[in-house]
């Protein structure tokens, strides 16, 4: 049944992205990385203006998954399960892919080194922060935001930072209360090497 449910959830997730970018002879996986509000999506926007890649944003993703999200640690495990198999199949087609999440744990982002590896595709790190007064007003001005995919707020925020785990890996730190091109370009020198 899981099987079924997975394979299902996978077709729901890729009717939902619209258009793909053409293929790369050497596609790559980024990792975006940060709590709550400090500015994943944001800066995984700004990546993709200038780097035809397919965005998979967690919260959107949830999203077209569950009509009524009740965030819980079978919900979250049931997209995640779905999300990797989807970063698999797209790095199969060769489509660079960026992978907007929390990601805030170890265990989690061994599942994503795992993949990269299997398909032998570039993979890079970026943990986005932002200083903690800074996240608090934008999740206060997102609450109002009926654009946004996130329904984080300021508790969320507080109950997840504890979790927050030091990747042991090199990566890129971009804090998106300053300007955030210099990592955009290094990111880009780095999947086109």
């Amino acid at each position: 049944m899981e099987q079924t449910e997975t394979a299902s959830d996978v077709e729901k997730l890729l009717s939902g992205l619209g258009r793909f970018p053409e293929a790369w002879a050497r596609p790559f996986l980024i990792v975006v990385s940060g709590l709550p509000g400090t500015g994943k999506s944001y800066f995984c926007h700004c990546l993709a203006q200038r780097l035809a890649a397919v965005i998979l944003e967690s919260d959107h993703l949830r999203r077209t998954l569950f009509l009524a999200p009740g965030y819980s640690s079978a919900e979250s495990a049931r997209l995640f399960r779905a999300s990797h198999l989807l970063i698999e199949r797209l790095l199969r087609q060769g489509l660079p892919v960026i992978f907007d999440a929390t990601n805030l744990s170890q265990h989690y982002r061994e599942k994503l080194y795992r993949i990269a590896e299997r398909f032998g595709v570039k993979l890079v790190l970026v943990r986005v922060e932002a200083p903690p007064e800074l996240v608090y007003q934008r999740l206060k001005e997102r609450q109002t935001d009926p654009g946004t995919n996130s329904e984080a707020d300021w508790s969320v925020y507080q109950r997840m930072k504890p979790q927050l785990e030091q990747i042991r890996r090199r990566h890129y730190a971009v804090d998106t209360s300053q300007d955030i091109t210099p990592v955009i370009d290094k990111v880009i020198r780095e999947v086109s090497r």
